[in-house]
């Protein structure tokens, strides 16, 4: 793992999903094999695999200060091209920092991540207004988590900070995005702890080779995805909790 120390010119961007966004990182340590923000290489400059390094912004905090005061409120992804607690984060706390000043100013935040680090911060989102927290967790299976995500945390450990978090009185919810072969197996373990949930398709333009080296491209066809949202919806549905399938 290469980690450098950045200086940003901006850390409150637009975003297509909502308002704004903040990544405090640049280029993520899980390294998921499916992962979007690969294209961030095309404009970062960097070389290295993705997920083989990390640009800390460490002027993260100090930039927000600055553009939140002169920006229309509006509605925050934490974040949208890295996970804001990636291993790197206990160290920088660029998220931490970022989370005091946008509850300061009573700005509503959504946080993403596959990281139980979140409850470290649990402090400053009970003060928060509008606050939402939400795990990526897209397997049961935490044998097809290593394959497809084997530098995130486990399966097991997202699930029990989503509860966690539950518990707190916090707004929560799951992304069983991609689902991977065993997501099926999702609603049970996400009953009473998450209080909504969205539902997604792999985007094949990225991760392609982990599903071809390992035979499972019948495991993860179209009709995969289909049936397994169908039943999930349908789990979902019985269970009284809102749901979106998004494809």
């Amino acid at each position: 793992m290469i980690t450098r120390e950045s200086f940003a010119k901006n850390i409150l961007s637009k975003s297509k999903i909502y308002d704004y966004t903040i990544n405090c990182y640049t280029g993520c340590q899980h390294g998921c094999t499916y992962c979007y923000a690969r294209f961030m290489k095309r404009t970062t400059g960097h070389i290295e695999p993705w997920g083989d390094f990390v640009d800390a912004k460490v002027n993260a905090s100090e930039l927000l200060q600055k553009e939140i005061s002169r920006k229309p409120r509006g509605g925050v992804w934490v974040s949208g091209v890295c996970d804001a607690y990636q291993p790197l984060e206990r160290k920088y706390r660029l998220t931490r920092q970022c989370l005091e000043i946008l509850v300061a100013y009573d700005w509503p935040f959504t946080i993403q991540t596959k990281s139980p680090l979140v409850l470290r911060d649990i402090d400053i989102l009970k003060r928060g207004i509008d606050v939402e927290v939400g795990f990526t967790i897209t397997t049961a299976d935490d044998n097809m988590r290593r394959l497809f995500e084997p530098n995130a945390p486990p399966i097991n450990e997202r699930i029990r900070a989503l509860d966690e978090l539950h518990k707190a009185g916090m707004q929560t919810f799951a992304m069983i995005a991609p689902m991977l072969p065993g997501a099926g197996e999702l609603p049970e373990l996400l009953q009473g702890k998450a209080d909504s949930i969205l539902i997604d398709r792999m985007n094949y333009r990225y991760g392609d080779w982990v599903y071809r080296k390992y035979n499972l491209e019948a495991a993860m066809s179209s009709e995969f995805f289909y049936r397994t949202a169908k039943e999930l919806a349908s789990s979902f549905r019985k269970m009284g909790i809102e749901f979106q399938v998004v494809f």
